[in-house]
This record gives structure tokens, sequence and C-alpha cells, in this order.
């Protein structure tokens, strides 16, 4: 017979890594020791499997001072909720841990209503997804509230929105056009699409709205779509502080007067005050100035962000 830790089947000895040590409370030489393999190779399997999603771990404990301040932004901005996961150092791991608490305020938000659920597109938005729980009624369906870029990143609204259809098991529709037109005459032109006008009209009828926001001061896949890239200055000059759904807003929260503006496809921020239940997932010290313009154009009735986030909208002029 052979010996009970003689090499074994690659996913076994992976999920053999991850209980040992996210369930059974080894260390990582404990590990290697155990099952006769490297300690180089524990700490890689216990990377993959957390970056793949594979493991989920809940702690039932609250952070009594996130939660303090999650109520606090709630009643300064006027919230029906609010969440605030504490800061990480690591870039990609604060997007993931903002968009899996996303995820689960999103199961609750499904399970409430009946129709379909907008979704927008972002890397923090697209770790919602490993977290969502609902059954959602057969009959509801997933819309992406955006046209889309060129470039595929797993990020993009067609990406996001097909992944959140296919977790929840419904059908997924999308705003098949670029997120910006040449100008508005082109997207008028689309709009002639009887489909096309279709699925802009899902947008609005859906009761619940999954949003993210982005800075125009970093380098993005939106910044980098030529008809931006050859206004962007134009645009920060007439006070633009980052875009919502494509749309480029002020300080306080108002679009700007910018044909990039009147050329987008997507739902206006205007209809998304109108829906039952509208989140914006965003966290990072560069979002701060386009997060509060959101939450000061009272655009979403719900955020998910982090700690310093939190704090820093709740210092200085609502």
């Amino acid at each position: 017979m052979a010996e009970l830790w003689e090499p074994f089947d690659e996913e076994l000895e992976r999920a053999r890594v991850a209980w040992l040590y996210f369930i059974g409370g080894q260390t990582q030489q404990e590990i290697a020791q155990q099952l006769n393999i490297t300690r180089l190779k524990v700490n890689k399997i216990i990377g993959s499997v957390r970056d793949s999603g594979s493991v989920k771990v809940s702690v039932t404990l609250p952070l009594s001072d996130c939660v303090d301040l999650a109520q606090a932004i709630s009643a300064r901005y006027g919230l029906a909720e609010a969440i605030v996961v504490p800061d990480l150092g690591d870039f990609v791991e604060q997007k993931r841990v903002i968009g899996e608490a996303a995820g689960s305020m999103a199961s609750t938000l499904i399970h409430e209503h009946d129709m379909g659920i907008g979704v927008g597109s972002g890397r923090t938005l697209s770790f919602a997804v490993r977290t969502l729980r609902a059954k959602p009624k057969p009959e509801s369906w997933v819309v992406g509230l955006m046209g889309g870029v060129t470039r595929g990143s797993g990020t993009n609204t067609f990406e996001v929105a097909t992944a959140f259809a296919r977790a929840l098991g419904v059908e997924c529709h999308y705003l098949a056009a670029p997120i910006y037109c040449a100008n508005p005459e082109s997207r008028n032109a689309l709009l002639l699409n009887d489909e096309l006008t279709d699925v802009l009209a899902r947008t609005e009828i859906a009761d619940i709205g999954l949003v993210s926001c982005g800075s125009i001061a970093e380098d993005t896949s939106l910044t980098n779509i030529r008809v931006v890239k050859d206004h962007l200055d134009a645009v920060l000059k007439l006070g633009a502080v980052g875009e919502f759904l494509g749309c480029f807003l002020d300080a306080h929260g108002r679009p700007i007067e910018h044909f990039l503006n009147d050329s987008l496809m997507a739902l206006p921020p205007d209809k998304l005050k109108l829906k039952p239940a509208s989140v914006l997932v965003s966290g990072g010290r560069s979002k701060i100035p386009i997060i509060r313009a959101v939450l000061r154009g009272g655009y979403v009735n719900r955020l998910v962000t982090n700690q310093s986030v939190a704090i820093a909208l709740l210092q200085g002029p609502r």
C-alpha cells in the first residue's frame, strides 16, 4: 500500500494545502513537512488559491470603527446603506475586498427585487461576482449599463455583465455599442437600431444598479479611448474630477458641458437616481473627488468603499 503522503493529484494537493492553511491554521512550514513538498510550493499554491477566489473566509466579528464610519457616511449623504472595509496596502487586494463586500450587499438586494440588475464596469466591480449568493427569479435578467471599450481585460462592461449573469444563472443584455460615439450625431444614428434602444430601455427599468467611477488623473482603459484622450485637457479645464457611468462630472456632481457627455452610450446618471437600489462600488484615495461628486449629485443610495476614503468624505464641506 502506498504511503499516505506520496505524490497525488495536483488538484487534491491544492485542496489539501488550502484546507490545512485556511481551515487547519497550520503554518506554511508545517504544511510543507506534512505533505513532503517545498515551502516555496506551498506559498505559491496558497497565493494561487487566494487569487482564484476558491477560498471564502467569513469574519463575523464586526469592525466597530468601520461600522461607525458607514453610519456616519449614510447620515451625511442621505444613503440607505453603506459598507466600509479596512484599508489594505495592496492596490488590487483593496479593490478585491471592496468588490466582495459589494457582492454580499448585492445578494441581499437581489432577494428584495424581482426585476433586472444593471451592471457597470471596472476591476473593483468585477470582484463582486465572487460573493454573489442570490437566487433571482428565472424571469430576471442582467443588463450592462454602458457601452464598451475595444480592449478586453475582464473589467469591460460586457465582461462584467456576463460574469454576473452566469453567476446568477439569468439572461444577459448588452448595450452593444462603443461607450463614446464620435459625436452626438453618431449616437443618434446608432439609436435608430430598435434592438439597441430596447437594451437602453432595460438599463432604465432595472431595479438595481451596481456601478463604479473613475479618476481621470489615472491611466485607465477609459482615458485611453482615442476620443477621450484627444479631449482630456479640455475636459479637465471644464472642471471635471472624474467619470461616472462614462459621464464627466464636476466637483459638485454636475455633468460638464462637453460633447463627450452628449455622445455617451450609457444610462444617464440622472436615471440612476430613480432606481430603488443604486450602489456605488469604489475606493482608493485617487477616487475621493469623483466619489464625493457622485454622492453630492445624489446619484446613488448606497456606497461600498474603504476606510481612508470614508474618513476623507466626512471631512470638509458636504
